[in-house]
């Protein structure tokens, strides 16, 4: 029996039922998005429908039970879920992202092994790799590694069934990279995330005591050479930020819109026979439109240019590699400002009533704030300005 005759992959969604598949989750997320962001915790029946959608394997490759579709359709799907519930499409964005880590650090054996059981298995993946969080140890021994140690901020830990990690080699002073099953013993997630945004993405603390690891599932050893290639990942991560900035930012529009047809009444100083004729607030809202649009059409620019760039294998370059990063850069910077300022500026134009809690409207702007401090945007438009002054590419790094 291969990979694509196992019961999940029959059970998977085939490609001319993927828009049906979104849609259809789309509106599972979006009948309880605003209770569950005020109650915040793990969203168990969500994460079920998530991994009943047969989504999970969107770019998985064909020949290991996936669909085998470009980034550029994973992160359209990603846009269109962070339009009604950020948190759960980070959380199902960072399951794509251990599965591009996979790729683009194991051997063609790992690969083929752990995303055939994870197509097989219907497996939810994790994140437990902080590059900044050296705190999980990496001791190595004749079977792998020992690793021991807390790792913070690991998006989608809590309910997944395999998690990528990273530990530190103190003696060579580098990252050791590995994937294991959740429930392996010595691991511990603790669901402790209390931002006032992004509640429900189950970036839980996960806890290594003495965790034994088997060279198989070791993905990177010390001082791994980082290849043009392997560095892609960072701009996957990247643009996994980016299309969530991209989709709170479509989802505050389109419910600022509601609320302006609707709802929202003309000012007590317009002469306007509805909010929506009002020019001033035509005005505001193509301001929005503007920030928005370009910041979209960015994002789709830099994934087809990953999907190009990971088209090369081996033999891409580092110039190649550069061209990409400049271009996820500026999509980054212009998402980052449209979810900011769209789901800041609605209130101004649509007024007291949306700010009802019953609707829930905040979250946006509390999902945008939280999200947006994953790394400072200053350094982004350092890179873009070095880039354009002195031909300079973004140094090669966990965050560039």
């Amino acid at each position: 029996m291969t990979a694509l005759d196992t019961p999940a992959a029959q059970s998977a969604v085939h490609d001319s039922d993927i828009a049906s598949a979104v849609d259809q989750l789309v509106a599972q997320l979006a009948a309880t998005a605003v209770q569950r962001d005020q109650q915040g915790g793990h969203a168990a029946a969500e994460r079920a429908a998530i991994r009943a959608s047969g989504l999970l394997h969107l770019g998985t490759p064909r020949a290991w039970g996936g669909l085998g579709l470009p980034w550029t359709t994973v992160f359209q799907v990603v846009r269109r879920l962070a339009q009604v519930d950020s948190a759960l499409a980070h959380v199902f964005a960072f399951h794509h992202l251990q599965i591009a880590s996979i790729r683009l650090f194991g051997t063609a054996a790992q690969a083929a092994r752990l995303l055939q059981e994870t197509t097989a298995g219907n497996l939810f993946w994790g994140n437990a790799l902080n590059p900044l969080d050296k705190r999980t140890l990496a001791t190595e021994t004749p079977a792998g590694f020992v690793l021991h140690g807390d790792k913070s901020y690991c998006s989608g830990s809590v309910g997944s069934d395999r998690l990528v990690a990273s530990g530190w080699h103190e003696a060579s002073q580098s990252m050791v990279v590995v994937a294991l099953p959740t429930q392996r013993a010595g691991v511990t997630v603790v669901a402790d995330w209390d931002a006032f945004g992004q509640r429900q993405t189950d970036s839980g603390t996960v806890r290594f005591e003495q965790v034994q690891v088997s060279h198989d599932e070791v993905l990177t050893y010390p001082g791994n050479v980082a290849t043009p290639l392997r560095t892609l990942r960072t701009q996957v991560a990247q643009l996994v930020l980016t299309n969530l900035y991209a989709g709170i930012a479509q989802g505050a529009f389109e419910e600022a819109r509601t609320q302006l047809r609707q709802h929202t009444r003309p000012s007590v100083f317009s002469t306007a026979a509805s909010a929506t004729q009002d020019p001033y607030v035509q005005h505001r809202f193509a301001e929005l439109w503007l920030l928005l649009r370009p910041a979209v059409l960015l994002a789709d620019d830099a994934a087809q240019q990953l999907d190009r760039a990971l088209e090369q294998g081996p033999s891409l370059t580092a110039q190649q590699r550069g061209d990409v990063a400049i271009a996820v850069n500026e999509a980054k910077v212009l998402a980052h400002r449209a979810a900011i300022e769209v789901s800041a500026q609605m209130f101004e134009l649509t007024g007291a009533r949306a700010t009802s809690q019953k609707l829930g409207l905040d979250r946006f702007w509390r999902n945008a704030r939280v999200h947006t401090l994953h790394d400072p945007v200053d350094y982004k438009y350092r890179d873009i300005g070095r880039y354009l002054l002195d031909g300079e590419y973004p140094e090669p790094s966990s965050y560039s």
